[in-house]
């Protein structure tokens, strides 16, 4: 059976992450069929001290591989954070799940307990796995994959609840 661990990250992250790419691309699509500068949308805001659609991207990519790469006991892939546009985005959000498919279950047996150190704000925090991903990094990666989400709905892109689950991947 498959460490519980791996099951309730990569699975999840490759979803939500694909989710991300299929909104993209309507984005895409509705930027050209109304003229509309696709700059537009990724510096597009909920709120002006808000990050913009493609920080918000960017910081969801880091907690999808920054999570998995810390549980599977690896090093975390470093990316420049250097995207502007939205194909950058969709590359971007290709990389993490092309680094997601890297990994195996069994990369993840005993990572409920697995030392996890990470450096916020207020320095470095220690978790054990289990709460790492349950109470820190699963969280911080839904607020943004939502507010990306909401940013393009507020700007009138036409995705909606299914577009935002996607597709449940099984394997």
């Amino acid at each position: 059976m498959s460490p519980a661990l791996y099951n309730a990250s990569v699975p999840v992250f490759r979803q939500m992450l694909s989710a991300l790419i299929s909104i993209i691309d309507k984005t895409i699509a509705h930027a050209e069929a109304k003229k509309i500068d696709q700059a537009v949308y990724a510096g597009a805001r909920l709120y002006p001290d808000m990050f913009p659609f493609t920080r918000q991207i960017t910081i969801a990519t880091d907690h999808a591989k920054g999570a998995s790469a810390r549980l599977a006991g690896v090093d975390v892939p470093k990316f420049e954070d250097t995207e502007v546009t939205l194909a950058d985005l969709k590359a971007r959000l290709q990389k993490t799940l092309d680094f997601l498919a890297t990994l195996k279950p069994e990369q993840f047996a005993g990572a409920e307990t697995r030392d996890i150190t990470i450096q916020l704000r207020a320095g470095p925090t220690a978790f054990k796995g289990q709460p790492y991903l349950l109470h820190f990094a699963l969280p911080n990666f839904y607020f943004h994959v939502t507010t990306a989400y909401a940013i393009l709905r507020h700007n009138g892109i036409e995705i909606g609840k299914p577009d935002f689950i996607h597709q449940v991947i099984t394997a």
